[in-house]
């Protein structure tokens, strides 16, 4: 008799259910899309029954068919909804890429305080992480902080919605800006800042956490963050390994053994399971500037495959064109959420090709600049095989081009939403089950050494533009 294990990745602008076997055979698959509204200047937002529901009915799509051994959840990091005592929330989700907090966020940063907080956490202070978003409601919605229950995440949302717990799995908890890395436990001198008591968050518990649904009986495993088990779904939480992710935002991640702090508040540090961390600077802008691009720019009924494919028919640089797409602010590594987007060197010789292949290389260029901090010594980048996950692993030509920029081996995992596969592994360990999985890398995309000078060049222009523009 066959048995089943569902994973549920519940991302910025979609919920992805899949339904896996033992050996990781993906056998069912459900996506409900949703929207990011931006109803303010700088805010994002979604509505937290949308997304619930989204979540409820890819279950229910897919149980009707099977009966699972367990479902376990995977979410984006770094939301935040106030709840009543009755668990109805006060606000919409603001998101990882509301940048609301921002003027808030940057005084901390620069206090003493703020290099404190840093050191705790291993979070920098930023308008994506959900304590200054905490902040900001204290200054700016009084009533509703207040009135204000919990303070959760969409994830613990919903896992409130199956089982009538409020717990954080310390991964997810990890992004929050209010967890000591250390000791992975509420940090008393951050909620003392705050105004608010322990109490006003989830109890912190083990990704292995385990629950039985109030409603179908099901057997729910809470799962992690989602930047965590695109890792561990990918394969590349082994030594060796990093992990490139582009979806709506993007990261790049490496595999640690204990906690990392970099002097510079530059990177972030999240925690897994047991003694599993990660290391990492994610950027905002991922393939939402590529959809900006085809939406705002070139009003095109063309599909995303489509606009990529053109991109061939420009050269590996550009021919000069450089863009630096910090449309939404930037996180990692400059940790500005005022930051604008550039469009560097461009001329009337230039295409709608050259614009489609300089957006793609500028989203890999800010990823690459968080590359360069967390592996400095170029001996081991080549010892190092980039792991790929993510939307942009259904194209060719971008991952190529990733390739080429990075200089090293871009291989694709069999588990291309590896965020689900993830959870279904921690699934694993929390029920103590074997897998029959072996990772396989399905495709493997080697660097272009004729364009590492051009690229190189481009890089370096690329890097001075912040420094350069960030006065005026």
């Amino acid at each position: 008799m066959n048995q089943f294990y569902i994973g549920i990745d519940i991302g910025t602008t979609a919920t992805k259910a899949m339904v896996f076997t033992k050996e990781g055979k993906v056998v069912d698959y459900q996506c409900i899309s949703y929207e990011m509204h931006h109803p303010k200047p700088d805010w994002s937002i979604q509505k937290p029954f949308v997304v619930l529901k989204a979540v409820v009915d890819c279950i229910e799509n897919l149980t009707y068919k099977i009966t699972p051994q367990f479902i376990s959840f995977s979410a984006a990091m770094q939301s935040l909804i106030a709840i009543d005592t009755n668990g109805k929330p006060l606000t919409d989700v603001i998101l990882w890429a509301d940048n609301r907090a921002s003027e808030i966020a940057q005084n901390l940063r620069e206090s003493d305080l703020g290099k404190q907080f840093y050191e705790k956490t291993g979070i920098p202070i930023h308008t994506f992480c959900p304590m200054t978003k905490i902040l900001w409601l204290k200054e700016n919605e009084p009533e509703i902080f207040a009135k204000t229950y919990k303070f959760i995440s969409l994830k613990e949302y919903i896992w409130h919605h199956f089982t009538g717990e409020y717990v954080i799995d310390s991964s997810l908890a990890s992004g929050t800006g209010m967890l000591n890395i250390e000791c992975l436990c509420w940090n008393e001198q951050i909620l003392n800042h705050l105004g608010i008591s322990r109490d006003k968050l989830s109890t912190v518990v083990s990704p292995t956490h385990t629950a039985k649904s109030l409603t179908k009986n099901h057997t729910l495993i809470l799962g992690g963050g989602d930047g965590a088990l695109a890792n561990l779904g990918t394969g590349a939480m082994k030594k060796g390994r990093m992990s490139l992710t582009i979806g709506t935002s993007g990261a790049v991640r490496l595999p640690i053994e204990k906690p990392f702090i970099d002097a510079k508040m530059r990177t972030q540090c999240y925690h897994l399971v047991d003694s599993q961390y990660l290391t990492l600077g994610a950027v905002n802008n991922g393939a939402i500037i590529l959809q900006w691009l085809k939406e705002s720019i070139l009003h095109t009924n063309e599909s995303f495959d489509e606009l990529i494919l053109q991109a061939q028919n420009a050269p590996a640089g550009s021919n000069g064109l450089i863009f630096v797409p910090y449309l939404l602010g930037e996180r990692a590594p400059i940790w500005d959420a005022s930051v604008k987007g550039t469009l560097l060197g461009i001329t009337i010789n230039h295409t709608k090709a050259h614009l489609i292949r300089a957006t793609l290389e500028g989203i890999l260029f800010g990823l690459w600049s968080i590359t360069e901090i967390l592996l400095p010594i170029q001996k081991e980048r080549e010892q190092i095989i980039i792991m790929a996950s993510g939307g942009f692993t259904k194209n060719d030509v971008w991952l190529q081009i990733a390739a080429d920029i990075f200089q090293m081996k871009v291989a694709v995992s069999q588990k291309v939403e590896g965020s689900a596969w993830g959870a279904v592994l921690i699934g694993f360990m929390a029920l103590n089950l074997q897998t029959n999985h072996h990772d396989i890398e399905e495709k493997i995309f080697y660097p272009n050494k004729d364009n590492q000078r051009i690229y190189q060049e481009n890089f370096r222009k690329f890097s001075k533009v912040y420094e350069a523009l960030k006065d005026l």
